[in-house]
């Protein structure tokens, strides 16, 4: 028996790992999240699994009051109604999903993508002109598309506007958008709340309130109005809102945006909600993609860009989510918002307005996180839902989530496709075990 432990403890001896015998540096952590594995494969799977999900889920049908598909949308009446599928089609969320399932389309070649969102924007602008009528008749209707065709906020105008001109741009639908465009953007011009100084406002919660998310649902709008109509007023109103938003939501320390902004309250709680600072940083990035360079305010809104991102960056947790409250590293991790922040970002670098080397790795670790939550079916997890405004933590932290928060779906398919297309020209490799991006293109 001595002999024999003799022999174990010389063999332990041997094969002990130690500093001596071991490159312990080149040691393989546990990582929660894939790291330095992406490929331009594996993110292809993860849009065909949402495609096939909202394409099988959202139907652009409207039925008999016998339940029967209406197959000509010249016979529709007063007892028509849309069917109901698991999201609506005229959301400000599926407005981003439109424009997501445009650029797949791009990134990808493929154009299941962008068969989706014209097939739905056709159908939408085949049955408005019944429904228009009956709102000229009543304005007060009870009418399917009443969201679309009578606008009452800018939730219901901006991500859908935005996504129409996109898809009106690009050639692919044959229906004509204009009139529904033009409505919206008469609504996001002239119709919409505004503090005295131009500002786009709310009167909820409380009088003269600023929420960052309008950013997103005005001045992409806004810009790819002024692209489509070459009319300068449109491009002044979507830099002049960037700037006033941000000189009052914009904390310079953190490089972070407080949710929301109430006129005399002081001092002002700031809560920096991930998705509203998701909704900014995005809204920045689809301003500057058509925002004519020469314009007085490009450089002061690509300045904030620049700002903004390095504080997003700063706030990324080790597993590549975003937390609920930015600074919060108590709050959940949430998907939606880690979903902007890729795309975003990603497309900053792929316009070479901020350096890859510097956030190429955290959107390669960004993106990785937000595939783990496309599941099998092609639902979005950890989406947090519709999220209003508020003064105290316990609101923030407490927001349910859900599969069927609309609020991930577009967020996804933009971040998937432009990584597609960040992969494609940028070059990645494993040194001393971390993701490092070459200076030089592929």
């Amino acid at each position: 028996m001595a002999l024999a432990a003799g022999a174990f403890q010389v063999a332990s001896a041997q094969t002990k790992t130690t500093d001596t015998n071991t490159p312990l540096h080149a040691m393989q952590p546990d990582y929660v999240t894939p790291y330095g594995q992406t490929t331009v494969e594996d993110i292809a799977k993860v849009l065909q699994r949402v495609h096939g999900y909202l394409d099988a889920t959202t139907p652009a049908r409207m039925l008999d009051k016998n339940g029967k598909a209406i197959t000509d949308l010249k016979k529709l009446n007063k007892e028509s109604t849309l069917e109901q599928g698991d999201f609506r089609l005229t959301s400000y969320e599926w407005g981003v999903t439109y424009a997501g399932m445009l650029l797949a389309g791009e990134a990808t070649g493929d154009k299941r993508y962008t068969n989706y969102t014209t097939e739905r924007l056709n159908f939408l602008a085949d049955a408005a002109p019944f429904y228009r009528n009956e709102l000229k008749k009543n304005p007060d209707a009870k009418v399917p598309l009443r969201q679309m065709l009578a606008p009452h906020a800018l939730d219901d105008a901006g991500a859908m506007a935005a996504a129409m001109i996109k898809a009106t741009r690009s050639g692919a639908t044959k229906t004509n958008l204009r009139p529904i465009i033009d409505n919206y953007l008469d609504y996001i011009s002239n119709k919409e709340f505004r503090l005295p100084d131009g500002s786009l406002a709310r009167n909820r919660p409380l009088p003269n309130t600023i929420w960052l998310d309008d950013l997103f649902m005005s001045v992409p709008a806004l810009a790819q109005m002024g692209k489509l109509t070459n009319d300068n007023r449109y491009y002044d109103d979507a830099v002049k809102q960037v700037l006033l938003y941000s000189e009052r939501m914009f904390n310079k320390e953190k490089e972070l945006y407080m949710h929301g902004w109430v006129q005399g309250m002081e001092p002002h709680p700031q809560f920096h909600w991930a998705r509203a600072n998701g909704w900014a940083v995005m809204t920045m990035v689809e301003l500057l993609e058509v925002l004519p360079k020469e314009h007085a305010g490009y450089q002061k809104v690509l300045n904030q860009l620049k700002a903004h991102i390095k504080g997003i960056a700063a706030y990324q947790s080790g597993e590549g989510f975003w937390h609920q409250l930015l600074d919060r590293n108590d709050s959940y991790l949430e998907t939606s918002a880690t979903a902007i922040f890729a795309y975003s970002i990603a497309r900053a670098i792929n316009r070479g307005w901020v350096d890859k080397q510097a956030y190429g790795p955290m959107v390669l670790l960004a993106w990785n996180a937000v595939a783990t939550k496309v599941n099998d079916k092609g639902q979005v997890e950890g989406t947090c839902v519709g999220t209003g405004m508020a003064f105290d933590p316990a609101f923030y932290y407490y927001r349910p989530i859900n599969v069927y928060a609309a609020h991930g779906y577009g967020p996804v398919l933009l971040a998937g496709a432009e990584m597609l297309n960040f992969l494609k020209g940028n070059k990645f490799e494993i040194n001393d075990s971390s993701v490092q991006f070459s200076s030089a293109a592929r």
